[in-house]
């Protein structure tokens, strides 16, 4: 069993920047592949970013390359996004996952456990 808890979303003017944390529970946090998503009002969520634990690989879509990036501290249970750049169409309720058997990292039901999500409001 796994619990995430996701903390550092907020209010801030498009160009600015915000750095999300997600801290699990649980000794085997190593070895779950992680990722954010995002659900923007109105949308179906959408994948973000992606973590493997083997290799530590990377996944992103397209909206955040080049200005958003995954990493992981095992020692902490922590995974982090990075959001430089921010945009208006970034304001989303950002949402961690984790999963101990991902196939596709961008597709949800590959992730078992997920996070309540954090706010994310960008303002032009």
């Amino acid at each position: 069993q796994v619990q995430l808890v996701e903390s550092g979303g907020g209010l801030v003017q498009a160009g600015g920047s915000l750095r999300l944390a997600c801290v699990a529970s649980g000794r085997a946090f190593r070895s779950y592949d992680m990722a954010w998503f995002r659900q923007a009002p109105g949308k179906e969520r959408e994948f973000v970013a992606a973590r493997s634990w083997r290799g530590g690989s990377t996944y992103y879509a397209d909206s955040g390359k080049g200005r958003f990036t995954i990493s992981r501290d095992n020692a902490k249970n922590t995974v982090y996004l990075q959001m430089n750049s921010l945009k208006p169409e970034d304001t989303a309720v950002y949402y961690c996952a984790a999963g101990d058997t991902v196939v596709v990292f961008s597709r949800e039901r590959e992730y078992r456990y997920w996070g309540q999500g954090t706010q994310v409001t960008v303002s032009s």
